[in-house]
């Protein structure tokens, strides 16, 4: 017997339908109360999970943990009419509201559902909506697969100018043209109000009144999103979770940043339980580096290419996000006005 747990909603094979399960169970050792039926739809009832909405519908039996809530259609209504209605319901106004989120019983029987008593009319909604819902899936499919391409557009050239000896260019070490340091320590208490970026491995999370680098600056991971590259066009805190550059060695900071973005830092982590980076580890790293007098028409290239990749990156992040909104207008027309 399949035994559903959250963790099985993420699996890829299942984002609508519930096909498979990581665990099982012995079907002798589960009671018939126990046996969610095929056509229940499934969802969070329990803690942070209900916060992502997510909803399945099960395509066989299954039993479940009791972090998970099925509703189970009587005969009157289909079972994808009934899936289409809760994937239209925000999880997150139906929870009592506590420290931990919490779906019971007393949330879900209160609500009504509109439905035709017919059921072929009820089927005519479901092929609509579900109609709707492959083309809309196949747009965001197109443009997610957009969005990659132009991320990876930048990550190509990058690759090709950092890793290939044009002329001018000679093997040397990062350690050779640039000096890392690590960052500095400073809690969220600790911080006064200011507008001093305070720069963690994660980007700008918070502002303080004093500085300890001065502009520009790069700044790459250390401690959580390792190696992540980031670029400062006014003085900044460099955090303790970071590497700044603390001598650019007459280099252009900018191709110094364009060289970090495009570097693959992940294997390089010196840390053990927490993966973190070693200035010692980054610097024996061989390179092939221009000679100054050629780095200004590199950067400039590269700096046309970066603003046309954020373009079309937003063009693409936007129709992904206009999706999802029509996908919210369909299932909100179907339940407020029919179809």
């Amino acid at each position: 017997m399949p035994y559903i747990k959250v963790a099985d909603m993420t699996l890829e094979e299942n984002m609508t339908h519930i096909v498979t399960s990581s665990r099982f169970v012995n079907k002798a050792d589960v009671s018939e109360a126990g046996i969610i039926p095929v056509g229940s739809t499934v969802f969070p009832k329990r803690g942070g999970a209900i916060l992502t909405n997510k909803k399945r519908i099960t395509s066989f039996p299954v039993c479940m943990d009791l972090n998970l809530m099925a509703v189970t259609p009587k005969n009157e209504l289909l079972p994808d009419y009934v899936y289409y209605y809760f994937l239209n319901l925000d999880l997150r106004k139906i929870n009592n509201g506590s420290s931990i989120p919490q779906i019971n019983n007393y949330s879900i029987e209160p609500l009504t559902i509109p439905y035709p008593e017919s059921l072929p009319e009820q089927q005519r909604i479901v092929s609509l909506l579900d109609e709707a819902f492959e083309s809309i899936a196949g747009a965001k499919v197109n443009a997610e697969k957009n969005l990659v391409n132009a991320r990876e557009l930048l990550e190509s050239v990058l690759d090709e100018v950092f890793s290939d000896s044009g002329e001018g260019f000679e093997v040397t070490t990062i350690g050779d043209q640039i000096t890392l340091q690590r960052g500095f320590d400073i809690t969220k208490n600790q911080q006064e109000k200011g507008r001093v970026p305070v720069v963690s491995s994660g980007g700008i999370k918070s502002y303080h009144n004093v500085s300890m680098a001065k502009a520009p600056g790069v700044v790459i991971g250390r401690k959580g999103t390792l190696g992540k590259a980031y670029y400062l066009s006014e003085d900044y805190w460099p955090h303790d979770t970071t590497l700044w550059v603390k001598d650019f060695r007459g280099n252009n900071p900018r191709l110094v940043y364009y060289l970090f973005l495009g570097l693959d830092v992940s294997k390089l982590d010196s840390g053990a339980a927490n993966p973190a980076l070693n200035r010692n580890i980054v610097h024996p790293i061989k390179i092939y580096w221009p000679k100054k007098e050629q780095q200004r028409a590199i950067v400039a290239r590269l700096d046309a290419l970066s603003a046309e990749t954020k373009r079309l990156e937003g063009i693409y992040q936007r129709k992904v996000e206009s999706l999802e909104e029509l996908k919210k207008s369909v299932l909100e027309r179907a339940f407020e006005c029919g179809l």
